[in-house]
């Protein structure tokens, strides 16, 4: 791909070439972050509709696949059909890198596993992502984020004494797991180019998804860390601030603004002192409206930012200006399958053979 650079001439990836054959979230956030360090990220489609992302029930639900395919290259292909090993066999031989997100047994059913693959192709680095990795127990199971998180005990609020939970389980909102697993996919596959450009070889790289989770499972919640200095607090119009003054010298810079420095040494009460602090934070915060709030806190270096709607997300000043520079849009289902082909030595016989057979 041809693309615009947004910093300098040269970007990390240019000329590292990525065959996608994941579908929905943690796979396609993984290789844009590739294609936006300069790989041509290639995307393989079932053309019976292509990525499931396509066809989501919602205009929102399908704005996913807008997010996260912008930057890629779009190539119908049946990895079903035995015509396609060949075709996948000839893309692989230009490729560096091959990312899938099938259950361990589909990809070897379909034969993109990285063993099957690495054999022809020891250069390759080949990369999985599953919801429970290459093995164990759970490798062939089913799961989404929310499963993930479940497992990981992320859904279920701290516990008190004897244990019992102090709510029942929330429903999650941001899928921590898949993009954690996605992050780290893209950070394993880095760290398999630099192996590669030392050994010569490449390797196979698997990531789950329930270790993701679990990574968010090995730190105190904040809710533990913090007291009336890390916390969420309503003004008089009904809106939100969020206050993260974790260092006392955020904390003491709140309490003189708030007109409160009688607070300020009781930033860590216990008890019932602590419920004191954070009434008394609270009742003072409602005596502003949100705006009048950060006016006052305008020049205060204190960590108190208001808290977003969806829509006012999209109005900060901070994300109006680009961030990628000469970006390309997602592809239309297919859009690049004669040029990719044709670049890969498929001629235009044998692309018209396949797709009659409904290959492509």
């Amino acid at each position: 791909m041809d693309l615009e650079p947004t910093v300098s001439a040269a970007r990390p990836l240019d000329g590292i070439r990525v065959l996608d054959l994941t579908r929905l979230l943690p796979g396609a956030y993984a290789t844009l972050l590739l294609a936006d360090l300069g790989a041509d990220v290639v995307k393989i489609e079932d053309p019976r509709g292509g990525d499931g992302m396509r066809s989501l029930p919602t205009a929102a639900a399908r704005n996913y696949f807008e997010l996260l395919n912008r930057n890629k290259r779009s190539v119908t292909l049946d990895l079903r059909s035995p015509d396609a090993a060949r075709v996948l066999d000839v893309l692989c031989a230009k490729c560096d890198i091959v990312v899938d997100s099938f259950r361990p047994s589909t990809a070897r059913r379909l034969g993109v596993d990285g063993e099957t693959l690495r054999r022809r192709h020891p250069r390759l680095v080949c990369a999985s992502i599953s919801g429970f990795g290459q093995a164990g127990a759970y490798a062939e199971r089913a799961a989404h984020d929310i499963n993930y998180q479940a497992l990981a005990g992320l859904l279920m609020p701290p516990a008190v004494s004897g244990g019992r939970p102090q709510a029942v389980p929330v429903t999650p909102g941001p899928l921590v797991a898949d993009i954690g697993a996605a992050t780290q996919a893209a950070i394993r596959i880095l760290a398999a180019l630099l192996l590669r450009d030392r050994t010569g070889s490449g390797s196979v790289v698997d990531v789950s998804i329930q270790d993701a989770a679990m990574a968010w499972a090995m730190f105190p919640t904040t809710g533990e860390l913090a007291n009336a200095c890390y916390a969420v607090y309503e003004t008089s119009d009904g809106q939100w601030l969020a206050l993260g003054a974790l260092e006392p010298k955020f904390w003491k810079g709140f309490c003189e603004r708030i007109g409160r420095p009688d607070l300020v040494a009781l930033q860590h009460a216990h008890g019932d002192e602590r419920t004191w602090v954070e009434s008394e934070v609270r009742r003072v915060m409602l005596g502003l409206t949100r705006d009048e709030w950060l006016a006052r806190f305008a020049d205060a270096d204190v960590c108190l930012t208001p808290i977003y709607t969806p829509a006012e997300v999209d109005a900060d000043p901070h994300l109006k200006a680009p961030l990628h520079a000469g970006t390309t849009p997602a592809p239309g289902l297919g859009a690049d399958t004669d040029a990719v082909l044709e670049a890969a030595g498929i001629d235009a016989a044998e692309r018209e053979r396949l797709r009659a057979a409904g290959v492509l």
